[in-house]
C-alpha cells in the first residue's frame, strides 16, 4: 500500500521524550508537592541525576534549548553556587540516600564551567547520593570551547560518556547557523577525551538545516566515521522562531521542504548503517557492541529527555533552571528564568514551579507510546493486563489506529501493532494515536520528519 508520506511528514508532533509532554505541565504541582514526592521514594529506589548548565559562549541559531550567552565566568560561577544549594536542599528532603546509576550534565555547554567547579559538583553528588560503581556519567560538549584542562578533568572525575555537538561539517551550513566548527577541532576533542579515559563518544547530527544538501549530509557522516564514535543521535531541525527568537536569524527560504528533510534523514541513516552502526528507534545509531544495542534487542530500551537510553531508573532528579525531573507520581519543572530560579533556591525553597501528576490513564498511554517509539511495535494486550485492564476495551479506546492501518502506516496482528517497515520514519505519527493531549492552543511542535 502506498503511504501518503507528504501528508504525514508535515504533521507537527511531540518528540515523545515524555508523556504527557511539557506543554501540559501546570502550577498545580508545587515545590511543596515535589518535596512530598521526594520524601516518599522507597529505600530501594534507583535514581538518575540531570544537571542543567544553561550557558554558552555564542548562540547557535538553530538552538532550541534554554541557554544564556556569556563571555564572562562570573554569571556561571554564581549559578553553580545556587545549583549546589539546590542539590543540598533536594538531598535533605529524601528519607534515604538515593542510589544513582546515571548522571547527565546538559545545557547549554556544561564544560563551560571551570575544572574546579566540576570537581566540586561531582564531590557534592558523591557525598549526598550513593553513586554506584560503574555508573554512567555523561556530559554534553561543544568541541570548539573544550580545553585540555577540562578534558583531563573529565577523565579524572569519572566521566565515561561524552556527547559532542557536530550538526554539520558543511561550511555553508555552519555559517548559516552561526556554528563554525572544523573537522580538526572535533577530532582533537575526540582524541583528547579518549586519551583521558572517556571511552564512550556520542555525536549529534542535525538534518533540515539551511542550505543543507544530500551530499553535505553524506560528507558530514563520512568525516564523522573517520573518528569512529560509539553512538550518533540524528535530529531534525525544529524551526520555531515564535518560541526561539534567535531562529529568526535563519532565512526560512533556505530551509529544505518535507521531502528534502526526509531524503536527508534517510541518506544519513543509510551512510551510518553502511558504516556498521545499528539503527536504534527513530533517531539513534550505535556500534554493535554498545549497551544500547543490547537494550533494544532484549526489550529494555527506554526513552527520556535525553532521547533513547539504557537508563531504567525509578526517578530522575533534575537540577538547574528549567530542568525537568520525573518521579513515580509525575513530572516537575524548575523555574526557567535564572533570576527566578536563584531567588527560589536562595529563599530555602525547592525551585519547582510546575509539573504534572500522572493519572492511571496517563501511565497506560505513556507505556504504549514508549514501546512504539523504542520497538516500532507494541503488544497492547500485554500492557493492558499489566495495568489490570481488559485488552479489547483498551484497543477500542484508540480509534485512530484503524485509519493509520488503512493508510499503510501500521500492521496489526490481534492486539499486536507494528509500524510498517517503510513507515518507521513516521513512528511519531503512530505514537500520537495513543496521545490524549495533542491539541494545545498556541503550541507548535516539530515536524514529524
Amino acid at each position: 500500500m502506498r503511504i501518503d508520506h507528504q501528508r504525514y511528514r508535515d504533521e507537527r508532533l511531540p518528540r515523545y521524550t515524555s508523556y504527557p509532554t511539557a506543554p501540559h505541565f501546570s502550577a498545580d504541582v508545587t515545590a511543596a508537592g515535589y518535596a512530598g514526592w521526594l520524601a516518599s521514594l522507597n529505600a530501594d529506589a534507583v535514581g538518575s541525576l540531570y544537571l542543567h548548565v544553561p550557558f554558552c559562549r555564542s548562540m547557535c541559531w538553530y538552538c532550541g534549548c534554554h541557554t544564556t550567552i556569556t563571555k564572562h565566568d562570573a554569571p556561571i560561577l554564581d549559578y553553580l553556587t545556587v545549583m549546589r544549594r539546590e542539590i543540598e536542599a533536594v538531598a535533605d528532603r529524601l528519607e534515604h540516600r538515593l542510589a544513582v546509576r546515571h548522571i547527565h550534565f546538559g545545557g547549554g555547554t556544561p564544560t563551560i564551567m571551570t575544572s574546579g567547579e566540576l570537581v566540586g559538583l561531582i564531590d557534592l553528588l558523591a557525598d549526598r547520593f550513593a553513586i554506584e560503581p560503574g555508573a554512567e556519567i555523561a556530559v554534553e560538549i561543544d568541541p570548539r570551547t573544550l580545553t585540555p584542562d577540562m578534558t583531563t578533568t573529565l577523565g579524572r572525575v569519572g566521566v565515561n560518556r561524552a556527547s559532542l555537538g557536530v550538526q554539520s561539517f558543511d561550511p555553508v551550513v555552519q555559517r548559516a547557523i552561526n556554528r563554525v566548527q572544523s573537522v580538526a577541532q572535533t577530532a582533537t576533542a575526540v582524541d583528547g577525551l579518549r586519551a583521558a579515559g572517556v571511552a564512550g563518544i556520542n555525536f549529534d547530527l542535525i538534518y533540515g538545516l539551511p542550505h543543507q544538501t544530500l551530499q553535505s549530509c553524506r560528507d558530514t557522516v563520512a568525516a564523522c566515521l573517520e573518528m569512529a564514535p560509539d553512538r550518533f543521535a540524528v535530529f531534525g531541525y525544529a524551526h520555531v522562531p515564535s518560541f526561539k527568537k534567535h531562529q529568526r536569524m535563519i532565512d526560512e527560504a533556505t530551509l529544505p521542504d518535507g521531502a528534502a528533510r526526509h531524503a536527508q534523514s534517510e541518506a544519513i541513516a543509510e551512510a551510518l548503517q553502511a558504516g556498521g552502526y545499528h539503527r536504534i528507534g527513530l533517531d539513534h545509531y550505535a556500534r554493535p557492541t554498545d549497551p544500547i544495542v543490547g537494550a533494544q534487542q532484549d526489550g529494555s530500551l527506554r526513552r527520556n529527555f535525553q532521547g533513547y537510553t539504557t537508563d531504567t531508573a525509578d526517578a530522575l532528579i533534575a537540577f538547574g533552571a528549567s530542568a525537568i525531573g520525573r518521579l513515580p507520581q509525575g513530572y516537575v519543572q524548575n523555574a526557567v528564568g535564572l533570576g527566578d530560579y536563584a531567588a527560589r533556591v536562595s529563599s530555602g525553597e525547592l525551585a519547582t514551579v510546575k509539573g504534572y501528576r500522572l493519572t492511571d490513564d496517563d501511565r497506560l498511554r505513556a507505556d504504549l507510546i514508549e514501546r512504539v517509539m523504542c520497538d516500532f511495535s507494541v503488544d497492547i494486550a500485554s500492557i493492558a493486563r499489566r495495568h489490570h485492564l481488559d485488552p479489547t476495551t483498551v484497543f477500542r479506546a484508540f480509534p485512530r489506529l484503524a485509519s493509520l492501518q488503512a493508510d499503510g502506516l501500521l500492521e496489526r496482528d490481534g492486539h499486536q501493532v507494528r509500524v510498517a517497515p517503510d513507515a518507521r520514519h513516521l513512528v511519531r505519527t503512530v505514537a500520537s494515536a495513543f496521545d490524549a493531549y495533542l491539541e494545545v492552543p498556541g503550541r507548535t511542535y516539530s515536524r514529524a520528519v
